[in-house]
């Protein structure tokens, strides 16, 4: 690798973490590449200690530079050797689309803002390994997939609800002189989010994209959000998804889903997560998510009655379908019209912005 990859894979990830809400500005920047200079850059620690003392200015950054790191520097190494200045080990970035499958050892390539446009509003079943790759590291970008919900508790705030006893209690204070009036609002708290993934075969081109949104959702809140597959049977795997590095967290999903591209009973685990989880308050005023086509094996009456079950537990049902977004489509599968009634959102799934619009839905549910 020439030395000036070196620079090129520092200034890309700079752009990575601007892109993440961190101010790497290019003064940081040059201060990480001087840094990293004077470090053993084969080793992943330097490189990245490097970078956080250099490129983060406030403990908020410090979240969002882990996620980039992790997303940024994995996936395939280039060979490097030493030279003046050291050699970095570097990843390859991004594809660019239309090339992508030119995937050539040791070629470092940046996405410009415009070719990440074009691949967030693509099929995730159309992309080439070097293109999902990306879309991978996009999506453990995402650091904003959950709700809330009102409590029952005030607090104060500038403006709302006038606090009248906060505001005579002031005036008392200063004599009956009034300095002015108090507000309240209710606070707020998160609110449960539970996603069912279906991973059955006519959903493998998709089922991985939609467990990496899982585990973004996952790890955006950890103690609110539950995650399980379905296909031939229902797994829970929302211990799994909780590994921060979203790779070593698909790979322990892989070992835990016994039914991977599998048939599908949706109103048999329907009614197995109602029975077992549901009904004892999982999904008693939850978002709950069903990422599925629909295409049911089994008894559509049954889907039917769990998902009406479902809907008067819920606060509201999600039904995420990839294929919602094809010309022409229409929900005329027995599953999709057995559940349709009960579904108050019925969103796409089938691309990294079908995937940031379910985020919002769930946000502002």
């Amino acid at each position: 690798m020439a030395p000036r990859d070196v620079v090129e894979t520092l200034t890309g990830f700079a752009r990575t973490l601007r892109a993440a809400g961190v101010g790497a500005d290019p003064e940081r920047v040059q201060a990480m590449i001087g840094a990293v200079g004077h470090l053993d850059v084969l080793d992943a620690r330097d490189v990245y200690w490097a970078g956080r003392l250099t490129m983060c200015a406030d403990p908020a950054d410090l979240p969002r530079y882990d996620r980039c790191f992790a997303a940024y520097f994995s996936g395939d190494t280039a060979t490097v050797r030493r030279t003046a200045p050291p050699p970095v080990t570097v990843v390859r970035h991004a594809a660019t689309p239309g090339t992508a499958g030119d995937d050539r050892p040791g070629d470092v390539s940046v996405a410009t803002a415009s070719e990440i446009e074009v691949l967030r509003l693509r099929d995730v079943a159309r992309l080439s390994p070097a293109e999902r790759a990306e879309v991978h590291r996009l999506l453990a970008l995402l650091d904003d997939v959950t709700a809330q919900r009102r409590s029952r508790r005030f607090t104060a705030r500038h403006r709302g609800r006038l606090d009248a006893h906060r505001t005579v209690r002031s005036i008392l204070r200063r004599g009956g002189e009034i300095s002015g009036l108090h507000y309240r609002a209710h606070r707020t708290r998160p609110r449960r989010v539970v996603l069912i993934v279906d991973v059955s075969g006519s959903m493998s081109p998709y089922a991985d994209v939609l467990l990496r949104f899982a585990h973004a959702a996952v790890r955006s809140a950890p103690r609110s959000t539950e995650v399980f597959s379905a296909g031939t049977r229902l797994t829970r795997v929302t211990r799994e998804l909780r590994h921060r590095e979203p790779d070593a967290a698909m790979t322990a999903v892989s070992a835990a889903i016994p039914d991977w591209s599998g048939g599908t009973r949706l109103g048999e685990e329907l009614k197995e997560f109602l029975d077992r989880f549901g009904q004892r308050g999982m999904a008693r005023g939850a978002i709950v998510v069903i990422a599925s086509d629909g295409w049911e094996r089994g008894d559509t009456t049954l889907l039917g009655h769990q998902m009406e079950r479902l809907h008067r537990l819920a606060h509201r049902v999600v039904w995420s379908n990839p294929h919602k977004a094809q010309p022409g489509y229409e929900p005329l599968t027995g599953g999709m019209l057995a559940a349709l009634p009960y579904v108050d959102d019925f969103v796409a799934g089938h691309s990294l912005a079908a995937l940031e619009e379910l985020a919002g839905v769930i946000g502002n549910a």
